[in-house]
């Protein structure tokens, strides 16, 4: 794809608006760690919301979309789709429990809750796997799917796009720390959306409309599927535009998509990672809720659209694809104008630069806080830390380039780490709901996982991704047992520990004698009040979202009475949420000091 002078320019400006950003927060995030990892707490919902929304859109993610439509249909969705029933879980349930524990890192939520050596070495763990495996892991799918987009427009080979990828992401992301993160994420998330959307738009011009978008791309696969010598799989033409398997597909079809339903969200129900450094952000835990909700109406609902009509156009123009990760940018070749081609360059960079940016401050929040200032040097100024921040951003992004010097492809990457963290989902989540769970529950959940995935790994079978359900099915099950068992077997977290826990969050669920304690010292005292309206507020949630994101792609496939059905659900859901979500408990107590504490009264 070449670029004439027009293209050019529209980048060029594109970059020197996020240097500019960056620049213009550089002095307010040089000022210590919490302004420099969690913009000072003063984030509202709109900015900490489209922030959660930009990194989750990155370069790699149209690639891998393009691929799963292409070789799955739309079912094959169902992989991330079903994140929405977690994250909507996070916003009801966990979001003000985050934001009231005033850390900077989900990771230092460790030694408040458990306390004791056992929580340092977890903590020393957690650090050290989420920056240097984890967070790689994830950096390097980034990386790889850029460096794809830079191999079909450039013809740079991997090595120079992966060099030049790095050396643009280097400064960018280590002078502003979360300020000029979450700022710059606005602007790049408009200027990638802009971009999708006319790619989407010219090709199903160019195809004919939505009606003929279906009916040509069935068309298509029908021609492909089942063909001896195709480089690589096509979908199956009766289920390339379903959102579910139909009754005759494989066992091991209904499993996965069943097990994508009911368990896979999990994993993100209690809003970690990411998206806790943007929930610590906010002003309070109503900015925190709303940056979530905002969140996952752009996340599932929209933002995929433009994707999956490119990607099931690939299947006309592209049928025989050896990478079908490359129909995206090919895709981007084929149908954009001058002046369009430089915008979508713009856009593929602004999704890039905004997830590798929020990455880079996250990893290097770990190796800073829960490694250098906790176990290394306590004692430094403000200044210091922030030093050893930009050093730390700089060691994160080559660690990312290297991963994606070692990678080949995005999807099996997501299928690796989500495979490998399985067995240990449900504890993050009991954690802040019962007493009873210790950091040696935690560390045996963490262990058993990554023993049972690594070595269900080398089973032929079940090394393929069609028995990736399996794979997590029986992880899950053997780490359950496991934790479970160590749980009931070992003693629990030191009583003091818990209440200063309790005091500061105010969990709900099962505190037992934790909270009799808490209460009879703080009497005013009252934990997080999660009863049946959160409930439906979640359900009706869930129901709006997966709505509005089936009307929205049956709309643009020409299914009109599906899509005004799904409208109207959409709206009866939006009702319900409207009406019940001023009722839940948004009340903002002040953590008691241990000097207000009732003194227990000495019989005489």
């Amino acid at each position: 794809m070449s670029l004439v002078w027009v293209d050019w320019a529209i980048i060029a400006v594109y970059a020197l608006a996020s240097l500019w950003i960056g620049l213009a927060f550089t002095e307010r995030a040089g000022a210590n760690l919490t302004e420099y990892f969690v913009a000072g707490r003063k984030l509202t919902w709109f900015v900490a919301g489209t922030s959660m929304v930009a990194t989750s859109f990155a370069a790699d993610t149209p690639l891998a979309i393009a691929r799963i439509v292409r070789t799955q249909g739309l079912q094959g969705n169902w992989y991330w789709w079903s994140g929405l029933m977690g994250t909507m879980m996070a916003a009801f349930f966990f979001a003000q429990l985050w934001q009231r524990s005033k850390i900077l890192t989900d990771v230092e939520l460790v030694e408040l809750r458990y306390g004791g050596k056992t929580a340092k070495g977890l903590r020393l763990f957690h650090a050290c796997f989420r920056s240097l495996v984890a967070n790689t892991i994830t950096l390097a799918w980034v990386f790889l799917g850029m460096q794809k987009i830079c191999t079909e427009i450039f013809g740079w080979p991997k090595l120079t796009a992966i060099s030049i990828l790095v050396g643009l992401t280097a400064f960018y992301t280590t002078i502003s720390g979360m300020w000029g993160v979450a700022y710059t994420d606005l602007m790049q998330f408009i200027v990638a959306m802009i971009g999708v959307i006319a790619l989407a738009w010219i090709v199903l011009v160019h195809v004919g409309g939505p009606a003929a978008l279906a009916t040509k791309a069935v068309a298509a696969a029908g021609a492909l599927h089942g063909q001896p010598d195709l480089p690589s799989p096509v979908a199956d033409p009766s289920q390339l535009l379903r959102f579910a398997p139909n009754l005759e597909a494989s066992n091991l079809a209904i499993l996965t998509f069943l097990m994508f339903i009911f368990v896979n969200w999990w994993g993100g129900a209690d809003g970690s990672g990411f998206l806790a450094q943007r929930l610590f952000s906010c002003k309070n835990g109503k900015h925190a809720v709303g940056a979530l909700l905002w969140y996952n109406i752009w996340n599932y609902a929209i933002r995929a659209v433009p994707w999956v009509i490119v990607g099931l156009a690939s299947l006309i123009y592209l049928p025989r694809l050896a990478d079908p990760e490359m129909a995206y940018p090919k895709m981007m070749a084929m149908f954009l104008p001058v002046g369009l081609k430089g915008l979508m360059v713009a856009a593929m960079l602004a999704a890039f630069m905004s997830t590798v940016a929020t990455h880079i401050n996250w990893g290097a929040s770990y190796l800073v806080n829960d490694l250098y200032k906790r176990f290394l040097f306590r004692r430094g100024s403000d200044r210091h830390y922030v030093v050893v921040s930009q050093v730390a951003s700089v060691f994160v992004v080559l660690l990312g380039a290297y991963g994606a010097w070692r990678l080949d492809s995005i999807y099996r990457a997501w299928l690796f780490l989500s495979a490998m963290m399985a067995g240990g989902v449900l504890v993050p989540l009991l954690r802040w709901y019962w007493w009873r769970i210790s950091a040696k529950s935690e560390i045996s959940a963490l262990f058993a996982s990554l023993i049972v995935s690594n070595a269900l790994m080398v089973v032929p079978k079940i090394k393929t991704g069609e028995w990736y359900s399996i794979q997590v099915l029986l992880t899950i099950a053997v780490c359950t047992v496991v934790w479970v068992a160590v749980t009931f077997l070992t003693k629990p977290v030191d009583r003091e520990i818990l209440i200063s826990f309790y005091k500061r969050v105010r969990p709900p669920g099962w505190w037992g004698p934790v909270a009799v304690e808490a209460h009879r010292r703080w009497p005013s005292l009252r934990p997080q009040r999660v009863g049946r309206a959160s409930i439906i507020c979640w359900l009706a949630g869930i129901v709006a979202v997966y709505a509005a994101m089936m009307g929205l792609q049956w709309t643009f496939l020409g299914f009109w009475r599906e899509a005004l059905i799904a409208g109207a659900v959409f709206v009866a859901a939006c009702g319900v949420l409207l009406k019940l979500v001023g009722t839940l408990d948004w009340s903002e107590q002040e953590e008691p000091t241990a000097a207000s504490a009732v003194k227990p009264v000495t019989p005489p």
